[in-house]
């Protein structure tokens, strides 16, 4: 098939489209859409994509919109990000701490701070599932990478309850908007502990653009029972991480990409309560940027 995209006049076609012949503009955007401009045309080319499947592919993107935040994980593009975010970190000599991994779209900025002496075990109740389900008790520490306490540390904590459904976002409605959600102000010894109730691994929304993508491809669409965090504190890297339960069988084959090393405790359950033990490592922020949040959209109650 003749390599039509190197032609010079689709070259000039892209270097239009993309802006490149004009003065204005912003010059970052202009040259990351001219590559993807020229790296979907060699796709079409490679597979003789045709016009119908073009669109067919254009329709399921729009009406798959609200599920963007999902197919991100689910196609491993947002695992991708953290690969290469580690890959930055090695070539600058930056190793250790609590491997980072996907925040996915269910977190709801606002959640209630809870500021206590966690000194102690600290029973912060981040339920209302009505459920008569296992109680759940996670604790442990916060510290640099030298092993120092982090000081003024803020700990997100986020969920889903036992149906598999997070708050603000649950279908039947039964939960209030920051159920499973909450901010934990740690004390300078940089101790944390909380209580909730265990939740449960989901599928992608049945009948929706995930799983319609995930039933193409010949995947599942579930993900096991895990428990998202964000760490910050002053001079410290901002820390966005999850633990999946190690002993759910879905642990190791995570839809999202979710599953890292090191981020796999296994509960020790006695009768209806189990408890997890797990400390978080931060590095220090060699910026500002570093100490704060990506820019990504996030809902709000």
């Amino acid at each position: 098939m003749t390599d039509i995209v190197k032609s010079p006049a689709v070259q000039a076609l892209f270097d239009r489209a993309a802006g490149l012949d004009q003065a204005g503009g912003n010059a970052r955007l202009k040259a990351i859409l001219r590559d993807l401009l020229e790296a979907l045309a060699v796709t079409i080319e490679k597979h003789d994509i045709s016009e119908s499947e073009f669109w067919a592919g254009l329709s399921f993107l729009q009406n798959g919109a609200q599920e963007f935040g999902l197919i991100a994980p689910g196609i491993g593009i947002e695992h991708f990000l953290d690969l290469h975010m580690d890959a930055k970190d090695a070539e600058a000599g930056v190793s250790g701490g609590t491997p980072r991994t996907i925040e996915g779209p269910l977190y709801v900025a606002g959640a209630p701070l809870v500021d206590g002496d966690l000194t102690r075990t600290n029973d912060v109740n981040l339920t209302q599932d009505p459920d008569d389900t296992e109680t759940l008790t996670m604790s442990g520490t916060v510290t640099g990478p030298d092993g120092e306490p982090v000081k003024d540390a803020v700990l997100h904590v986020w969920h889903a309850n036992s149906q598999g459904f997070y708050s603000h976002f649950d279908p039947t409605g039964a939960q209030s908007p920051f159920n499973n959600r909450r901010r934990i102000k740690l004390g300078a010894d940089g101790r944390y502990a909380f209580r909730s109730k265990m939740p449960r691994g989901y599928a992608c929304p049945p009948g929706g653009a995930t799983e319609q993508l995930m039933h193409a491809l010949g995947r599942h669409g579930n993900r096991p029972a895990h428990v998202h965090f964000f760490l910050e504190a002053p001079g410290y890297r901002t820390l966005t991480t999850q633990i999946n339960f190690g002993d759910d069988p879905h642990a190791r084959d995570d839809f999202a990409f979710g599953t890292r090393e090191g981020l796999l405790p296994v509960p020790e359950r006695t009768g209806d309560r189990a408890h997890i033990a797990f400390d978080f490592r931060m590095q220090k922020a060699r910026s500002s940027d570093e100490q704060g949040f990506s820019q990504r959209p996030r809902a709000a109650a």
